[in-house]
């Protein structure tokens, strides 16, 4: 089984619903690696702790970026853009609007573009985490060919 990299992503008042989705599922999120923007990466590693009861040098494999706001979310979209990321999980908040809204959209569009698999809620989170196809199976996503687009005149 290849190691897949998970991004976690959660906005300020759906980052509850994010750290009981990932302690339900943190037995499968340890043997991938985990990418988490700003706070989230904080309260997932401690989650994750306080569940292996570990202190110390627990081996997590998490890399927390900057807050999105901060440009987090643009440090995720260009690792999306170089194949970095396998999955998204972004639990985003439908009900407020965010001081950094563009970037949102912008790293969901990224994601998109680039065919990531992309949970939006818990349900889809649920979903995309025990599809056969994300642990025994190995999936290339098929990206589509802009060459063209890339190629144009003018």
């Amino acid at each position: 089984m290849k190691k897949k990299t998970i991004a976690l992503v959660a906005h300020d008042n759906r980052k509850e619903d994010l750290i009981e989705w990932v302690e339900w599922n943190y037995q499968i999120l340890t043997e991938h690696k985990m990418i988490c923007t700003g706070t989230t990466g904080k309260l997932v590693e401690k989650a994750i702790m306080k569940k292996l009861a570990l202190e110390g040098d627990h081996g997590l494999d998490i890399t927390k970026l900057k807050s999105g706001p901060l440009g987090g979310d643009q440090q995720l979209g260009a690792l999306i853009c170089d194949g970095k990321v396998d999955v998204l999980i972004f639990l985003w908040d439908p009900m407020q609007p965010q001081p950094h809204d563009v970037d949102v959209k912008a790293l969901l569009r990224i994601s998109v573009l680039y065919n990531l698999p992309i949970a939006n809620n818990r349900a889809t989170a649920d979903y995309l985490i025990s599809s056969p196809l994300f642990d025994g199976h190995e999936y290339e996503p098929v990206v589509k060919d802009y060459s063209s687009y890339i190629n144009r005149m003018g």
